[in-house]
């Protein structure tokens, strides 16, 4: 990855940070989540007119209906994690996709993986696993409701990763003559496609009456969220235009960091020295494939 890259991911890593934790501040996730969307179709409708749909090609019209679908479970399943269980234990396995990504991005996508690569990719993984490994935790606790949820989760963030690079190199080849970004446009492509899978899973647990009343208290802080969300998407989206989805992935597990520190200042978590320690190595891991070019 070029410097310029690895800015860019990092950047969006820890956009991706506040907005979990934002999420998971939140009185009612789903609920929060929920009011996102609203968001994000009000916005897509808005921006529209700037948009030529006519140069977006046909193949990133079906890779949207397919990551659509990922989407909107990964939304509907990471909101009703957060509900269960910890940030600083929840987050880093549903981010910990770079363990079965490159298994997946080498022969699917021929992107390869060297030496180097591979070993900071191992360590990061490594080090998210070692972030929720916790002595204290029970064995009916790793089988709980919201573990659990969050191993879907991770299954949903793979899939979606390889949706979302295949779209974005074959919306990077394409004539684009719009006024918005690539990168901004496929955002709110996909935002309107989860919908249509997330609603009417997440409205099945949120009356009415929880909504109207997240909407007063949270309404501002969803608005803040879901602008937080395009613009940590959008960077990682650049960066698939160019970087190889293993790096990328890999990269923005530093996350796992910048959520550990949210979760201990905002939500007032205290991860013990194992999640500290794993976080240590996701780091180390992360300066190893930054030196990759």
């Amino acid at each position: 990855m070029t410097p310029f890259e690895l800015l860019l991911v990092l950047a969006s890593a820890m956009l991706h940070a506040i907005w979990s934790a934002m999420i998971k501040g939140s009185g009612n996730p789903l609920a929060f989540n929920l009011l996102q969307e609203a968001a994000a179709v009000i916005a897509a409708l808005m921006l529209l007119p700037l948009v030529e749909l006519d140069e977006i090609p046909a193949v990133v019209w079906k890779l949207t209906a397919a990551t659509g679908v990922a989407h909107g479970l990964y939304f509907y399943l990471m909101s009703r994690a957060y509900q269960e269980a910890d940030l600083s234990l929840v987050y880093p396995i549903i981010r910990s996709t770079p363990a079965f990504l490159p298994l997946i991005a080498v022969p699917l996508l021929g992107e390869s993986v060297s030496p180097v690569g591979a070993l900071g990719i191992a360590i990061v993984v490594a080090g998210i696993w070692l972030i929720h490994l916790d002595r204290r935790i029970e064995i009916r606790t790793l089988r709980s409701r919201g573990i659990l949820l969050a191993y879907l989760t991770l299954a949903t963030t793979v899939a979606y990763s390889l949706l979302d690079k295949q779209a974005m190199v074959h919306f990077s080849e394409a004539t684009w003559t719009g006024l918005l970004p690539r990168s901004v446009v496929y955002f709110f492509m996909l935002s309107a496609a989860n919908t249509l899978v997330f609603v009417p899973l997440a409205m099945r647990r949120v009356p009415w009456a929880t909504l109207r009343q997240a909407a007063r208290r949270d309404g501002a802080r969803a608005v803040a969220a879901i602008s937080g969300s395009l613009l940590s998407y959008s960077l990682i989206l650049q960066a698939f235009q160019t970087a190889p989805a293993s790096y990328v992935v890999a990269v923005r597990q530093v996350s796992v960091l910048f959520a550990m520190l949210f979760a201990m200042l905002w939500l007032r978590e205290r991860p013990d020295r194992y999640r500290i320690a794993g976080a240590v190595a996701t780091v180390a891991g992360v300066a190893l494939i930054s030196l990759m070019r």
